[in-house]
């Protein structure tokens, strides 16, 4: 087969996985885990049943494949932003302002069944590693540069932050959740 021949199939077979994601998700949001059906995913992405089994075995198969999109796009964002400042310390209060405006946005699945499925995946426990670990590393840097305080292990710096922006999702406002951030910076700089 032609390269342009096997590439167009191949962003054809993303568009529809694509698609297949995201009105899962949506039928879920608008009706509950427990009312969407296969035939309902089929019907509203447009395409036949067979062919949604062939990317699929199941609702649940789908939602799982949806979270870890969700996921692989937040880490790939909060790498990016790493790279954001001129100082290490620059860097990490990027970093924990971003976590924190991506955990105000994850943390709302509507349906309490839907929360329960994706907060059970092991992808979950993997991304809360690289999340803490890319904290800490940050932490290491900022620490070396003399922004960040040394008496305390930056494990438990990163633990530190993490819990403490995790829960930003219950504020609502944009204000709120930078003061969150200042604070917690606050308690990462060394005392006078």
């Amino acid at each position: 087969m032609p390269k342009l021949w096997t590439e167009t199939i191949e962003t054809h077979r993303r568009e529809v996985r694509d698609a297949i994601l995201d009105t899962t998700a949506a039928l879920v949001e608008e009706h509950g885990l427990l009312a969407v059906t296969m035939s309902q995913i089929a019907e509203q992405t447009g395409i036949g049943r067979a062919t949604l089994y062939k990317y699929f075995p199941d609702v649940e198969a789908i939602l799982l494949a949806w979270h870890d999109r969700q996921i692989t796009a937040h880490l790939a964002y909060l790498a990016e932003v790493r790279e954001q400042g001129d100082s290490p310390g620059e860097r990490l209060e990027a970093v924990l302002e971003a976590y924190a405006f991506l955990s105000r946005h994850s943390g709302g699945h509507g349906d309490a069944g839907f929360a329960e499925l994706l907060h059970r995946a092991d992808q979950i426990g993997r991304a809360q590693r690289q999340v803490h670990e890319m904290i800490r590393d940050l932490i290491v840097a900022a620490a070396k540069s003399g922004e960040i305080r040394d008496d305390v292990p930056p494990d438990e710096l990163s633990s530190y932050c993490v819990h403490a922006l995790a829960r930003a999702g219950t504020n609502k406002s944009k204000a709120a959740i930078r003061r969150l951030v200042s604070v917690t910076m606050d308690g990462l700089r060394p005392s006078r």
